[in-house]
């Protein structure tokens, strides 16, 4: 029984939503057995664990030849991770927001749409470009961690979660192998999407690929947010913006360069910039429902605008 490109769609979206969910528990174990602090855990460690399978996609498609969906997978990830994301949470319950980590993570929140912007002006994302974001990436990496590390150092010691080192080395290979099994479903299932019906592998990347990669950065908002832990919630989504444009986009770029269309990735990265700016028209330590709805709204027509483009 050959499978058609919807079947192994939905297979690999099981697999991503399934596989993230070990790998994001794997990481922040092993994490935890070491007494690092939840918020550098959530920007850090978790944000790379929910990006997972945006890495995996990113990989598949530019060996496959077609980097565009790796391209339009991760903007459309961050835009599904602002906005439709953090606006259905808000829109359910209101939201604590940490002011300081938002100024921390503005400058390289902007730098990084800016910069992909100008290389996308050139008509292609080269592996020089890769190098450039690639760059702005590894320098807002090392300030956070060594701020983090810094407000941690006085910080009482947190309990470490239960279960020897390798239970949680486990746990985060058996994430891993369903995340590359994800990966190669989802690019091949969108791949024959977009041939069958003529529709355009960025389009296709930034809507369809990016709503099922974004799985486990759901998943993990909204358990946090049950578990009243904002701040890893939060701060996994902000972080894994920042994984998505600074090392997803350049590892994709460094395989295979990546063809751009301006007009089309300024959809995404314009609805991002207007999804951050929302976010820092907060007024107090709470985001509630009108923010949420503001999100949503930011999403929709950032949905709509795509598909009339194509």
């Amino acid at each position: 029984m050959t499978l058609g490109p919807i079947e192994l769609f939905l297979i690999g979206v099981a697999l991503a939503a399934a596989g993230g969910e070990l790998f994001v528990r794997g990481t922040v174990g092993l994490a935890e057995r070491s007494g690092i602090p939840p918020a550098l855990i959530a920007v850090t460690v978790a944000a790379f664990a929910t990006s997972s399978p945006e890495l995996v996609v990113a990989i598949d498609s530019a060996r496959a030849g077609v980097p565009q969906i790796a391209l339009g997978n991760a903007l459309g990830a961050n835009v599904v991770n602002l906005a439709l994301v953090f606006g259905l949470v808000l829109l359910i319950a209101p939201t604590k927001l940490t002011r300081a980590s938002l100024r921390r993570d503005l400058p390289a929140a902007l730098a990084l749409p800016a910069a992909t912007a100008l290389f996308s002006a050139t008509g292609v994302l080269s592996r020089v470009a890769a190098l450039g974001l690639a760059t702005v990436f590894v320098v807002w990496l090392a300030l956070t961690v060594r701020e983090m590390a810094a407000h941690a150092g006085g910080a009482p010691p947190r309990p470490r979660r239960g279960g020897g080192l390798w239970r949680w080395v486990l746990v985060a290979l058996a994430g891993v192998a369903m995340l590359w099994a994800a990966g190669d479903a989802i690019v091949a299932g969108a791949s024959m999407l977009a041939e069958r019906h003529g529709w355009d592998p960025f389009v296709v990347g930034a809507t369809l690929v990016a709503l099922g990669t974004t799985t486990p950065e759901l998943a993990t908002m909204i358990v946090s947010r049950l578990k009243g832990h904002d701040e890893v919630g939060a701060g996994t989504l902000l972080g894994s913006c920042m994984f998505n444009g600074g090392l997803i986009i350049p590892v994709a770029a460094l395989i295979t360069p990546i063809p751009t269309d301006l007009g089309e990735v300024a959809i995404p990265l314009g609805a991002g910039v207007v999804s951050i700016l929302v976010l820092l028209s907060v007024r107090g330590p709470v985001a509630g429902r009108t923010h949420g709805a503001l999100l949503v709204g930011c999403y929709l027509v950032y949905f709509a605008l795509l598909a009339a483009g194509r």
